[in-house]
């Protein structure tokens, strides 16, 4: 939500997916070690949550791909519209995240998962900002998952959308790694700090 914001202001003659790509480059670092910190502390719906990662690791890549032949703009001047409606229902609906009572189970999961996985990571791979966010709103209001174990989820389903976008920016040469040696490691830090 604030680096991609920052890159296109810094540098604003830049391709999109260059930009993109340095983010995802950095970001997928600090998100790793999330997951995997939030990953010893809640036990996970890894029945679920394992085939929605894999199904929003192609559809990452799948938007990835299409950044790269046509320009992101409107998503940017949409973005602030749809991050106030969902914290406006957030505000709107208090008691959202409180109470962990999984709406479906086995198959029904996985699929309503995985349709998060491939909605999401399709918008990481293409746009990014917010998906994080994203990914722990639907968990929430769509399985019944507390804040904890959505965002538990989350980091696994936004790393799996990240490296997918990463390696194909990365093939396409769309990455400055100068930069992005610097945004991992206070990217890495922030993460150890916040999970």
């Amino acid at each position: 939500l604030i680096l991609v914001p920052a890159l296109f202001g810094a540098f604003p003659s830049a391709p999109p997916a260059t930009l993109l790509g340095t983010n995802k480059s950095a970001s997928v670092w600090g998100t790793m070690i999330s997951a995997r910190q939030f990953a010893k502390r809640v036990d996970m719906r890894w029945q679920a949550i394992a085939p929605a990662a894999l199904v929003g690791f192609v559809a990452s890549l799948l938007g990835a791909w299409t950044v790269t032949v046509i320009n992101p703009d409107m998503l940017r001047k949409a973005l602030p519209l749809i991050l106030v409606a969902v914290l406006g229902y957030t505000l709107y609906k208090k008691q959202l995240g409180q109470t962990h009572a999984p709406r479906y189970a086995g198959r029904a999961e996985a699929l309503v998962a995985c349709s998060i996985g491939a909605v999401i990571g399709f918008y990481d791979g293409f746009f990014g900002p917010g998906a994080g966010r994203f990914f722990v709103f639907l968990l929430v209001r769509w399985l019944g998952y507390d804040f904890m174990h959505a965002s538990a989820s989350a980091k696994l389903l936004n790393t799996a959308s990240n490296l997918a976008a990463l390696t194909l920016f990365a093939w396409k040469g769309h990455v400055w790694w100068s930069l992005v040696a610097v945004m991992a490691v206070a990217n890495v830090l922030g993460s150890l700090l916040g999970s």
